[in-house]
């Protein structure tokens, strides 16, 4: 690479709202042993960034000030540390880059990611569909798997899937996962998104007063899996669950009480890999519902707090 020795990237040095962000120039950041220098091209936001800079994580994870927010990136290997086989300037490569404790983020032109996070960029997605995919594409994996799907879709023959939040990022992507691993898939969703669900492969159900009922109609005997991407829907998920069915939430961790998981997605980089399998197969496609510069990143915040985005908002870093 250059001897470029700085980069632009969004910051903040406190918890508050979107008013701590600060556009600044940093130092690139340091390559270590087993680590890559990824140039970022595009990078997924999602509701825990700002979360994240809101506070509301610091009592499950350490915090480093300045931080430098974002987990997601997708973009090209510029260089690389000591022992890291298999990357060379030049690649294409997607990651979920979260840390152990928070400082060193995406939102920026540059970051260092380990080796072992990363994985080729699919591509049958172009940039801003593969900024968008590894956070929402690896929770959405891992919570359907640990939930007993299996990946073969054989084994999951009279299976039917409950995802509640199927419209949104991690939803959609469920929904497709799921479908292609052979499950009968049921998405709650506001009715403006019911055509789209179909597309992607669920029979979707409007959320609100009555939905337990209108699960029941479409699944009698109950569904065999529940995965909860909103929250606050456990009452229904216990109504509909089937007996010897399993249940997880991302947001709620009131599921412990009721026999359910509360999943936390991790870096994995075999799991991004069959996600781009997936989605070179043709079966998964990530939807973009807007594109932010990253000079524009409390707007994209703003959008994302709404609540209403059916897919992915992307921050385009270069």
């Amino acid at each position: 690479m250059s001897q470029q020795q700085s980069m632009r990237a969004q910051t903040y040095s406190s918890f508050g709202d979107d008013a701590v962000l600060q556009l600044q120039e940093r130092p690139l950041p340091e390559v270590g042993p087993g680590e890559v220098l990824v140039r970022v091209r595009t990078a997924g936001i999602n509701p825990v960034d700002w979360k994240v800079m809101s506070g509301g994580l610091s009592s499950l994870m350490h915090t480093e000030f300045p931080v430098v927010p974002g987990w997601d990136v997708a973009g090209v290997v510029a260089a690389t540390g000591i022992d890291t086989p298999g990357f060379s300037e030049g690649d294409e490569v997607i990651a979920y880059n979260r840390r152990d404790w928070i400082h060193h983020g995406t939102f920026a032109e540059y970051t260092t990611v380990p080796a072992r996070a990363l994985a080729p960029k699919p591509a049958a997605l172009d940039w801003d569909q593969a900024g968008g995919l590894p956070l929402a594409g690896l929770t959405a994996l891992q919570v359907l798997t640990r939930l007993g799907l299996s990946r073969d879709p054989q084994e999951n023959r009279g299976t039917t899937v409950l995802i509640h939040g199927a419209s949104g990022g991690v939803g959609s992507m469920g929904v497709q996962i799921a479908a292609a691993y052979g499950a009968r898939v049921i998405g709650t969703a506001s009715r403006s998104n019911h055509g789209w669900l179909r597309e992607l492969g669920a029979e979707p159900v409007e959320y609100g007063e009555g939905l337990t009922q209108r699960v029941r109609d479409l699944a009698p005997a109950g569904v065999q899996i529940v995965a909860d991407f909103v929250g606050g829907v456990v009452e229904t998920t216990t109504a509909v669950l089937a007996e010897g069915g399993a249940h997880a939430s991302i947001a709620d961790p009131q599921v412990l009480e009721h026999g359910g998981q509360w999943l936390w997605v991790h870096p994995d980089a075999e799991g991004l890999a069959e996600l781009g399998r997936l989605a070179e197969d043709g079966a998964l496609t990530v939807r973009v519902a807007d594109t932010f510069p990253l000079d524009r990143l409390p707007e994209a915040f703003a959008a994302s707090r709404e609540g209403h985005t059916a897919g992915k908002l992307v921050l385009r870093v270069s």
